[in-house]
């Protein structure tokens, strides 16, 4: 029932935005407020959720609610987590108050803030329930809540190119759900039941080999489109970069983790042999958008272009772990989400935060000696760049150690040499990743500032313009990627025994 209480809260304060401003929260400053307020209430529940979960039985569904929806055709209203989903529950819930609250002191251009607030809280409603939901009609449902609101986040409060980002986004997400819908059919056509947990302790059993190779391709490219997966990754640079700041970090944040979160929970379980079969094609796509992602990074003039390519690296190895079929991967990948999720929404924060002081996201217009005119700022640069790098003691190093790992040592009906190779590759991104940070520390942190950036002239930015409110919603981010990285079995020991009993290990 604690999973139907979150979801009720953010949906009833949407629904609030529908009456009238002249009854209920006259002005802009009101809504914004109501709307932080709203979140932080969501964010207790999930807290709530946490401190009532039994870490000892990570495996088992737990706040379960299991009703009839629509009977006749087998549909129940079926909610739960274990220790896969309980902590993107967490971020999701995190994140969404963090830029809430950021919103309060920094809203974003052209103003419309019940339209906002009530377009975020339906984004938030739309991704729990994605991470909750055991029925296969029901997370569709979910998964495809999020579509319009991130869509109109983007028309309406994006940057000059919001319309071609938007579009794009709306029609390659919308082309992967068709390819996911029928790849769910097929499954639940055969398998005679649209029960998630029920169909993964199946393990495939009574579906032929060829059904799940069909259905795994299907469910496989539908949850590519979202992760994104190279080559199918050519709408996000162009939303990330569009996207207002609340917009970026929710994307990069939670949604991107829908679609490597839908491959472990729906695609692996449900069609295991048809796993054995794309695995390897998974693989080489994963190291290729590994490269990729780092070379595109590597020729980017734009601060929000960079990190959004830099997600298609970072969620390469989410993919290459998955690709292993082994818990030591798999475990990597649903770290390597959480990883992500906190470094990249802080960055994509301060990226934000950069271009409302200095008035450009161009690194080359930005210049250099951010360290001296604004050095709190640049020093939290700094931490996030070095932690998505994957620096020892940040979060960003263990899901792409343990992915490099699970790649040396795959699943054994896998061709080891091929993912042995898939290892050295993937270890030549990590090492490109590195260069592109520090390049990019090098190109606006460090030398001497700008001639208009020097102290004294009107683009100088003191270190006091960071206000309490950006404050409240970096820090927070900055001690989980160290908590995290510090004491990785934190998140480890929650998804270990939830992992194996995906590959029938109980």
């Amino acid at each position: 029932m604690i999973f139907v209480v979150m979801m009720a809260v953010p949906l009833l304060g949407a629904l609030a935005m529908l009456v009238p401003a002249r009854r209920f929260l006259p002005g802009a400053a009101a809504v914004r407020t109501f709307g932080a307020a709203v979140s932080g209430a969501t964010l207790l529940i999930a807290l709530y959720a946490v401190a009532a979960f039994d870490f000892g039985a990570s495996s088992r569904m737990q706040g379960e609610i299991d009703r009839p929806w629509a009977p006749a055709i087998g549909l129940r209203f079926h909610l739960g987590a274990d220790g896969i989903s309980l902590p993107l529950v967490a971020l999701t819930a995190l994140l969404t108050f963090l830029c809430f609250l950021y919103t309060l002191k920094h809203p974003p251009a052209r103003g419309r803030a019940r339209l906002l607030t009530a377009l975020l809280l339906v984004l938030e409603v739309g991704m729990l329930g994605t991470f909750v939901a055991l029925d296969l009609v029901l997370f569709f449902v979910f998964f495809e809540v999020v579509l319009l609101p991130m869509y109109v986040v983007i028309l309406v409060w994006g940057g000059p190119g919001r319309r071609a980002a938007a579009d794009k986004f709306i029609l390659y997400t919308l082309l992967g759900s068709g390819l996911l819908l029928a790849g769910m059919l097929l499954v639940a056509v055969n398998a005679g039941s649209l029960d998630m947990t029920e169909l993964a302790r199946r393990h495939g059993a009574g579906l032929g080999h060829g059904v799940q190779a069909t259905a795994f391709l299907l469910m496989g490219l539908g949850f590519a489109v979202k992760a994104p997966m190279w080559p199918l990754h050519t709408w996000l640079p162009g939303a990330h970069t569009e996207a207002p700041t609340v917009g970026s970090v929710l994307l990069a944040g939670v949604l991107l983790k829908m679609g490597t979160y839908g491959l472990v929970r729906v695609a692996l379980p449900l069609a295991p042999d048809g796993a054995r079969v794309w695995a390897p094609w998974l693989g080489l796509l994963a190291v290729i958008g590994i490269v990729y992602g780092a070379l595109a990074c590597l020729a980017q003039r734009d601060l929000k272009r960079m990190i959004a390519y830099s997600s298609v690296g970072h969620m390469g190895f989410v993919l290459l772990g998955i690709a292993t079929l082994t818990p030591v991967g798999v475990n990597a990948a649903l770290f390597g989400n959480v990883a992500h999720g906190l470094i990249t929404g802080l960055l994509f924060f301060l990226a934000g935060a950069i271009k409302d002081r200095y008035g450009t996201g161009d690194l080359d217009a930005l210049g250099g000696g951010m360290l001296t005119t604004a050095p709190r700022l640049a020093s939290m640069l700094t931490f996030a760049c070095v932690a998505s790098l994957g620096l020892p003691g940040l979060a960003g190093f263990w899901g792409e150690m343990l992915a490099l790992l699970g790649a040396y040592r795959p699943h054994a009906g896998l061709p080891r040499g091929t993912f042995v190779a898939f290892m050295a590759v993937g270890g030549l991104g990590a090492v490109l990743t590195a260069a592109y940070f520090l390049r990019l520390l090098r190109k606006i942190t460090h030398g001497r500032p700008a001639p208009s950036a020097e102290p004294g002239a009107a683009a100088a930015v003191p270190s006091a313009a960071i206000s309490g409110y950006e404050y409240a919603a970096w820090t927070p981010l900055i001690a989980l990627t160290l908590l995290v990285g510090l004491w990785p079995k934190t998140l480890l020991d929650l998804t270990t025994a939830p992992v194996r009993a995906l590959f029938g290990g109980g």
